[in-house]
């Protein structure tokens, strides 16, 4: 499947402007989100996790208060692919 092979640094880069706010840290695709509470925060969290299970890619996240933190990255092949910019987007959407 085209959408879960590794994307050279290169290629990664070149689509960063596909996904406004996001950046590469650590060989991931990074972003953090803030909200008027935990309840949105924690509610923004349970809306990306159906998305994400819907097409199996799992983000690694972090959620203090009223902050999420998400890292992005396709593990099964070491890197970052089309998928995971597909998911940054649908985040992105969900957020608004």
């Amino acid at each position: 499947m085209a959408e879960r092979q590794k994307l050279s640094e290169a290629d990664v880069r070149a689509r960063l402007p596909e996904i406004p706010g996001w950046e590469l840290v650590d060989g991931k695709l990074h972003k953090a989100f803030r909200f008027e509470s935990f309840v949105q925060a924690f509610g923004f969290m349970t809306s990306v996790a159906l998305v994400a299970e819907a097409m199996n890619h799992h983000p690694d996240w972090s959620n203090v208060y009223n902050r999420v933190t998400i890292d992005l990255n396709t593990h099964d092949v070491g890197g970052i692919s089309a998928l995971d910019f597909t998911l940054a987007k649908r985040i992105d959407a969900i957020a608004g």
